[in-house]
């Protein structure tokens, strides 16, 4: 357990990081036809535009998966990147809600995800995105893309990056590895057995693979400690300070990544927690910038 003052700095940085308020895209797109089934378009703006098509950054939220955290959380974030001259893709996702006979009020809460409809969606999403921003987001270059995600997230992030490397017959698998520049993972729930060590986020992990009976099972089709190498270029971004996702989880992931062959790089701040990565008024969101821009470009 995190010690008083620990918890109340963690506390003041997530107060900061939603303190901000939401950033309305330039455009929504669908790419299903469920509510959730839509990606919010960002055009470059401010000093940093190119003269040239802009490459494209595409976000994941976090939120452990659960319903109550949707995209417009992320959204001050977005505008900070296409501020820094990004066009940015901020994707939603269905995620899990209320189980049937809960209120939200003094119960558990929602769980974690959905099966399999949770992955359906991020894939969906990729694979629709780069005719989507050719229709409506024409100042953005999605052979430059980089995928970024914070948390539930990053998750997702490295995930989406690692379709090629799924078991055989998964129906998320592609036959070639998607073009990327590369994964900037944002303190990712990237090691599925070291979060569960944990208690991530409540046995979030868990929870989205469909519990205790389904966890060993789906694994292989979920983790990206077990998707690797993925032949593509991969930073973490975490802080030292993050109470919320330890280091030790994105530690795991880069040790299995090079025990895979595979190098990974891991940026470690000091004194800063889960949500300065996503906090534009935060020194972190820059790094996190940084580390984007030295794939895209």
């Amino acid at each position: 357990m995190p010690d008083d003052a620990a918890a109340a700095r963690a506390a003041a940085e997530e107060e900061s990081a939603f303190s901000h308020p939401a950033v309305d895209a330039d455009v929504t797109v669908a790419y299903g036809d469920h509510p959730d089934q839509v990606i919010d378009l960002y055009a470059p703006h401010g000093e940093h535009v190119p003269g040239m098509p802009a490459p494209l950054v595409v976000v994941l939220h976090g939120g452990a998966w659960r319903a109550p955290y949707d995209r417009r959380h992320l959204s001050p974030f977005a505008d900070y990147l296409a501020r820094r001259g990004f066009a940015v893709a901020n994707v939603e996702y269905r995620r899990g809600a209320l189980l049937p006979g809960q209120t939200g009020d003094g119960d558990a809460g929602p769980v974690a995800g959905r099966w399999p409809d949770t992955f359906d969606d991020v894939a969906a999403a990729l694979d629709a995105l780069p005719e989507l921003v050719r229709e409506a987001l024409p100042g953005a270059d999605a052979r430059r893309m980089v995928i970024t995600g914070h948390s539930a997230g990053g998750h997702l992030a490295l995930w989406a990056a690692a379709r090629h490397v799924l078991p055989a017959g998964s129906a998320w698998r592609t036959p070639a590895p998607v073009p990327l520049r590369g994964v900037v993972a944002l303190a990712p729930i990237a090691d599925f057995t070291v979060a569960e060590k944990l208690d991530v986020c409540g046995g979030a992990a868990r929870q989205l693979l469909g519990g205790e009976g389904k966890f060993d099972e789906r694994r292989p089709y979920a983790d990206p400690a077990l998707l690797l190498p993925t032949g593509i270029a991969t930073t973490l971004v975490q802080g030292r300070s993050d109470i919320e996702v330890p280091q030790q989880v994105a530690e795991s992931y880069a040790d299995a990544a090079a025990k895979a062959g595979e190098v990974v790089g891991l940026t470690l701040l000091e004194d800063v927690g889960h949500f300065p990565l996503i906090d534009p008024a935060a020194d972190a969101c820059a790094v996190v910038a940084e580390e984007i821009a030295q794939l895209a470009w």
